[in-house]
């Protein structure tokens, strides 16, 4: 014989606080709401750990649920959905990063890296001023991501960024004089 539990009165004392109904609702829910979460990670360990810190912030937020809005399985959906998300992009944007300087990495492996002299790369880089040959160099020859060189440089992202643009600017307009003649020279 099955006991039927009344949700309104289970959610009613997660919000006074009680242990035993937090206890309850993961015992009726935790499968549903891991399940979710593993179609949208796609790794059981990361899965895990994300259904745990739901269920915390269930017990901790569960005084902002509003039945009106929603049932409590649709508010628990949403909080599980919505860590997954964030999560999921936390491992990309690490991922992303070491895809980067691994593909930095590679290319001086192979003396790619070495070869910007050829053509003349490397002094156009000379010419750009200081603070965006620093930004260059740690983005393209580096390989930093933006966060990183950010980070490492201790400046704050947005001038990161508008100093990669200014320079990325000026090295194409560069680049266009230079390609001009070395098309008179190659004609």
């Amino acid at each position: 014989m099955s006991v039927k539990v009344n949700i309104e009165n289970l959610v009613q004392e997660l919000q006074n606080g009680e242990e035993q109904a937090l206890a309850t609702i993961y015992d009726m829910y935790a499968d549903a709401l891991y399940g979710l979460i593993l179609k949208i990670v796609k790794d059981d360990g990361l899965a895990q750990d994300i259904l745990q810190d739901c269920f915390v912030k269930i017990w901790q937020k569960a005084q902002t649920y509003d039945a009106s809005k929603g049932s409590f399985f649709t508010w628990m959906l949403n909080v599980c959905r919505n860590k997954s998300i964030d999560e999921l992009r936390k491992v990309d944007r690490h991922r992303k990063g070491k895809d980067e300087i691994g593909h930095a990495t590679d290319y001086q492996k192979q003396g790619i890296e070495r070869n910007i002299d050829t053509i003349g790369l490397k002094d156009i880089v000379d010419d750009l001023p200081d603070d965006q040959k620093l930004i260059v160099e740690y983005l393209y020859f580096k390989g930093y991501t933006q966060q990183e060189t950010s980070d490492e440089l201790n400046i704050p992202l947005g001038t990161v960024k508008s100093r990669s643009r200014m320079a990325i600017k000026a090295l194409k307009d560069s680049f266009v004089i230079v390609l001009l003649i070395w098309i008179q020279k190659n004609i």
